[in-house]
């Protein structure tokens, strides 16, 4: 079987075979994850947040997706364990000096070296780009390599000093198994946080009920009380109405007299009375009074 020019065709170019799976570069699944926005699919910058799994976001995509939830995202099944701020914690990475940054490729022109991390280690120094595990503490956000805390067993944090315990340990961008065991993790911690809520609730309402009998029998109490001191309060009340009147009267007399008007004083003389303004030579006549409104009334 010859074609024109005499060409023999192959086996493999007449019989189609079975489609070969496409497989997925390394490189660029490690920089999708470490140095994009898992939620957005921007790229990671300051401040950066992770979650109870593992994964890294800009915080301000986390912001925006709380204020509006029913807004339709791109990658939404990525965060809907997350409830409120509470449930992420921002990072406190390091540097990487090797690090040019997007500036230095502006043009195009130069070699940009995907395996470099933006971020390092504070210890060992290994950069954060995927090749290397690492972890982040809850208690204070650091970031350090697995690598680290492995050869310096502490307690302590390497960065700040905090105290932290081996289940504050999270690990970022972690295979599916560590991430379903951060995810059940995470579950059995909220349960707890529910449990314990409850039963601060029932104790208060324990707390309340005695306290509200106590306030009863104090009630009743007190009601004795007060009948024994109204009977003794009619009796006294009726010795002191008699001095009561009498006083009243002698007051409301005192004010009277005090109450009595200057011109009525026949030993006052008319020069003094002439002093005030309820004497007849104050009052004016309807000619001398003014046509208009001014600050004294007696200006005119």
């Amino acid at each position: 079987m010859g074609c024109d020019g005499g060409t023999i065709p192959k086996r493999h170019e007449l019989v189609k075979g079975p489609k070969k799976v496409e497989k997925v570069d390394r490189n660029a699944e490690r920089a999708a994850k470490w140095k994009y926005c898992a939620l957005s699919q921007e790229k990671l910058r300051r401040p950066i947040v992770s979650c109870e799994v593992g994964r890294l976001y800009n915080k301000d995509a986390i912001i925006e997706y709380l204020l509006d939830k029913t807004a339709d995202r791109p990658n939404m099944e990525v965060v809907t364990h997350i409830r409120g701020i509470k449930d992420i914690k921002e990072l406190n990475l390091t540097d990487n000096p090797e690090w040019a940054g997007e500036r230095s490729n502006t043009k195009g022109d130069v070699y940009e070296d995907l395996h470099c991390g933006m971020f390092i280690c504070p210890v060992v120094g290994l950069e954060m780009n995927g090749k290397h595990r690492f972890c982040y503490l809850q208690t204070c956000g650091c970031v350090f390599s697995d690598r680290a805390l492995k050869e310096i067993k502490t307690d302590i944090c390497h960065k700040c000093g905090d105290l932290f315990k081996d289940e504050d340990l999270v690990v970022l961008n972690g295979t599916k198994e560590e991430g379903e065991k951060l995810r059940e993790k995470m579950e059995q911690k909220r349960a707890k946080a529910k449990t314990k809520k409850s039963k601060k609730s029932k104790a208060a309402e324990t707390v309340a009920t005695p306290s509200e009998s106590k306030d009863d029998t104090k009630d009743t109490e007190v009601d004795g009380t007060e009948s024994s001191l109204q009977t003794d309060g009619e009796s006294s009340q009726s010795d002191v109405a008699g001095t009561s009147s009498s006083t009243e009267g002698s007051k409301l007399s005192k004010s009277a007299a005090s109450k009595r008007s200057v011109q009525e004083m026949t030993e006052k003389s008319e020069v003094f009375k002439s002093l005030f303004t309820t004497h007849s030579s104050a009052k004016r006549t309807k000619a001398q009074t003014s046509n208009w409104v001014t600050h004294t009334p007696y200006h005119f």
